[in-house]
């Protein structure tokens, strides 16, 4: 086996630990800020330290880093966890306004956004739980 037969996590092309943090941060003071999130951002509570702390977890495992979200919080089971929420469309895209938003902040790497981008797209659909 060759150094390029190995692949490359999404955590290591994204830059790790450091531009999750990052990406993490500018995402929710996007949340903060745009006029376009008000209705997810009244979905959170009013101190978003634990949810950061928890999609910082989850993104970094997700991503292919270390896994410091299932070790303590078991399978993420991201529909259930949400289903007390009403997702529709306006929701999900909302949702990607502000991530779309903070990975052109933070991730340098254009291939690494797209692919991440679209990964992301995915997710956010799945997890409409309403029409």
């Amino acid at each position: 086996m060759t150094d390029s037969d190995v692949a490359v996590s999404m955590f290591e092309r994204i830059g790790g630990s450091a531009t999750i943090d990052r990406l993490v941060e500018r995402f929710y003071e996007r949340m903060d800020k745009l006029q376009e999130a008000q209705a997810i951002r009244a979905m959170h509570a009013a101190d978003l330290g634990l949810i950061k702390d928890v999609l910082k977890r989850y993104l970094t495992e997700w991503t292919g880093g270390p896994r410091l979200y299932s070790v303590e919080k078991g399978h993420p089971r991201l529909r259930q966890r949400h289903i007390g929420f009403a997702i529709g469309d306006a929701e999900r895209d909302a949702w990607l306004l502000c991530m779309r938003g903070a990975l052109k902040e933070t991730v340098a790497d254009a291939a690494a956004r797209g692919d991440l981008d679209r990964a992301l797209s995915g997710l956010a659909d799945w997890m409409r739980n309403r029409q």
